[in-house]
């Protein structure tokens, strides 16, 4: 058996040789250094991720004390009570309820209606970029694209944007599997600034409402229910984090992937109507968001292996996504791929709430960029990925483009 550490610095820099390797070996594999249990085969995913034996509020059915739990520090606590309000972190009914609210505010009408503002943001960013000949795919087009989208349907002013970036970088590292406490100290930081923020914009859409994402979920109710101030902080705090990682990384991704692959790069341009199974391609080739993960609340049998209560159970997405057992050829990339059933959105009553939204950016993004450039060359062979695994993405991506 090959030695497992999901913190190796060459693991997080290409996790698929290991995924491989762990298929193989142990489709459902206990990691003992911090007593996870790991999927990696798609059907095992699948149907542990509509297990609802399985879920996220282990506080229910344990106390701190069976778990072996301290307490946070202080100090941690907004960090601890935001992320509580965070529907991907709830199970039924408040996850359900969550989701209803949101959903009438998050409506795909909303999104659909942004199609012509990601498309001049798109225009605009590459205007910029493309006139130097050279650009960074990912700090001049991947990460402020889906920012300034999520910004305009919050409402947040435009001179107010950079903070979210920030903000949202130091939350985002605290979804990776780390025990570092600066680490969960500048999200905890971060949360308190941002959350001050948004507080205030809440108040302001109270008073006088927008056609923004920000008056709609202010507004948003479901039989006399509404989201309390917590609960709606948390949720556009989950929006930005979410919704804006996982695009940055999916157009970083894809447009690596793509120039690692000039036939289908080829292809794509000469047959634009490929966009849509092109995006799939990309998302299931190299996942943005490469594991997900749930908390065993009742003992659960399953591959011959005891699943206790307690346990955490972490479903390596980016692994299912290239087990050849659904996917022929998985290494490849076929951006004709159909059908395409990925799982880099998750599965089940989590699916992702912002997939048709991370999809018509990646879409958009990618077209456009391969319309305006008749050539985009690699500047780096092997751009750097950045040290998180859990969100997957590349740091920067230097081309030159004519």
């Amino acid at each position: 058996m090959f030695e497992f550490n999901p913190l190796a610095p060459e693991f997080k820099a290409n996790p698929y040789p290991f995924y491989d390797m762990l298929r193989a070996s142990a489709p459902l594999f206990h990691w003992d250094q911090w007593n996870i249990w790991f999927a990696t085969e798609y059907d095992t995913c699948v149907a542990l991720l509509k297990d609802n034996r399985l879920g996220h509020e282990l506080l229910s059915v344990m106390t701190r004390e069976e778990l072996g739990w301290d307490e946070p520090p202080a100090h941690q606590m907004p960090l601890v009570e935001m992320q509580r309000g965070w529907m991907l972190f709830r199970d039924p009914p408040t996850h359900t309820r969550l989701r209803m609210l949101v959903h009438k505010a998050f409506t795909p009408r909303m999104i659909e209606q942004l199609r012509s503002r990601i498309q001049s943001v798109t225009d605009h960013l590459l205007d910029v970029a493309c006139a130097k000949g050279e650009m960074d795919i990912v700090a001049d087009l991947a990460v402020p694209l889906p920012v300034m989208v999520i910004a305009d349907m919050l409402g947040v002013p435009e001179s107010d944007r950079h903070l979210f970036r920030a903000w949202s970088r130091d939350l985002a590292h605290t979804l990776e599997l780390t025990d570092s406490e600066a680490i969960y100290n500048r999200g905890a930081a971060a949360t308190v600034d941002f959350s001050g923020y948004l507080r205030d914009l809440a108040n302001a859409r109270r008073k006088h409402p927008q056609p923004d994402l920000m008056s709609a979920l202010v507004e948003a109710e479901d039989q006399g229910d509404k989201l309390t101030e917590q609960e709606l902080i948390s949720t556009c705090i989950l929006l930005l984090v979410a919704g804006h990682e996982t695009t940055t990384n999916l157009i970083g991704n894809g447009m690596l992937a793509l120039l690692r692959n000039p036939d289908q790069l080829d292809k794509l341009k000469a047959n634009p109507a490929l966009g849509r199974s092109a995006v799939e391609e990309l998302l299931r080739y190299d996942s943005p968001v490469q594991m997900t993960s749930r908390a065993v609340l009742h003992e659960t049998e399953y591959h011959g292996q005891t699943l206790k209560r307690g346990m955490q159970v972490s479903f390596m997405l980016g692994a299912a996504n290239h087990d050849p057992a659904h996917f022929e050829n998985p290494s490849k990339l076929d951006i004709t791929r159909d059908p395409n059933p990925h799982l880099s959105f998750s599965n089940g009553i989590h699916y992702c709430l912002g997939a048709p939204l991370a999809r018509m950016e990646g879409q958009i993004a990618i077209q456009t960029l391969l319309n305006r450039a008749s050539e985009i060359t690699l500047l780096n062979d092997n751009p750097t990925y950045r040290e998180t695994w859990v969100l997957r993405g590349l740091e920067s991506l230097p081309v030159k483009v004519g």
